[in-house]
């Protein structure tokens, strides 16, 4: 048994579907954030660019986390890390989205205008849920042909969905699909799954021994293991167990979490016997056999069942529509 925290000296935690859903926080999620070791600094990162860091922190606060808005690293702040090395200093930037990438954008010098007649130095692209047409086709008109080609285009995410209180929503990707498709180009990304965002949180926090709290396999995890950290992929936002077991390589977390209560608990050690025939993975008193490409459970259940699973499926080597995985493993 070991415990995530183990050798970390900065949480850093994505937000839609770990903290909260929509307005309301996830169920343990404050008070488990609140209980960490006060040695240990708390970031919080998040792909919406719709929301300030001070807006971002308000709204945490008032979920009843100790969070001030230098705590909150959003894509939009990595956005512009990135737009500085592309543009000069003060130039004027093409805005599609809202105040999360105005007030950056304002903070860092450069001005802001929602219309190509200005003639923009870059474009830059967030989500907001008051984007439209008439929006993304001013991205597009200045991006395209020969006089927009070399014009920078910098989007904060590509998240294709975003989880709401009522379900879950199309997200910044669809919106950065519009414009590709228009103009046949693609931008540079600021948020997860790119290093940048983390290597934002890196330079804010002091630290890179960190780990990531993610609900998402393709932004969060991913991000993670291209930043050279270690994750938890918490059960409390879109990917559930099915998306675990089918898990590409790159999109693997280090641990696998019903809630952010696991973060005060032991973590169980996998272990994995070669019987000759089959291959037998253990976490605790859940028990997965392989035997060539066939999956079976002996015992278990819950999230063990599911760590235990996950390793078996992992190590197998073979992708996951090459195996006969039982049902019980992610019902």
């Amino acid at each position: 048994m070991s415990s995530v925290l183990r050798e970390i000296d900065v949480v850093l935690a994505d937000l839609d579907g770990v903290i909260y859903r929509g307005p309301n926080a996830i169920e343990y999620a404050v008070e488990s954030i609140n209980a960490l070791d006060s040695a240990i600094r708390v970031g919080y990162l998040t792909n919406n660019a719709s929301r300030s860091d001070a807006t971002v922190a308000a709204h945490l606060s008032d979920l009843g986390l100790r969070v001030a808005p230098e705590d909150v690293v959003t894509s939009p702040q990595a956005a512009m890390t990135l737009l500085a090395e592309l543009v000069p200093a003060g130039s004027t930037i093409l805005v599609v989205g809202g105040e999360g990438l105005t007030v950056e954008l304002e903070r860092r010098g450069f001005i802001v205008t929602r219309t190509g007649d200005d003639n923009p130095a870059a474009v830059v692209q967030g989500f907001d849920p008051s984007v439209g047409w008439l929006q993304l086709a001013e991205a597009a008109f200045v991006l395209g042909g020969e006089a927009g080609a070399s014009i920078p285009w910098v989007a904060t995410n590509t998240d294709w969905t975003i989880p709401q209180a009522r379900g879950t929503a199309p997200g910044n990707g669809t919106l950065v699909s519009a414009v590709h498709t228009a103009v046949g180009r693609l931008p540079v990304v600021a948020g997860k799954p790119e290093v940048a965002i983390f290597d934002e949180a890196f330079r804010r926090f002091g630290s890179r021994r960190a780990l990531m709290l993610g609900d998402r396999l393709d932004t969060d995890i991913l991000g993670a293991n291209r930043a050279g950290i270690p994750s938890v992929l918490v059960l409390t936002g879109i990917d559930q167990a099915k998306q675990v077991l089918a898990a590409v390589p790159d999109q693997r977390p280090t641990y696998i979490v019903d809630d952010l209560r696991s973060l005060h608990e032991d973590y169980p050690e996998t272990m994995t016997v070669d019987e000759g025939d089959s291959v037998l993975t253990i976490v605790r008193d859940a028990r997965v056999r392989r035997r060539a490409h066939v999956i079976t459970v002996e015992s278990g259940s819950g999230i063990d069942l599911l760590r235990a699973g996950a390793a078996a499926i992992w190590n197998s080597g073979a992708a996951i529509y090459g195996l006969d995985v039982p049902a019980e493993l992610y019902s």
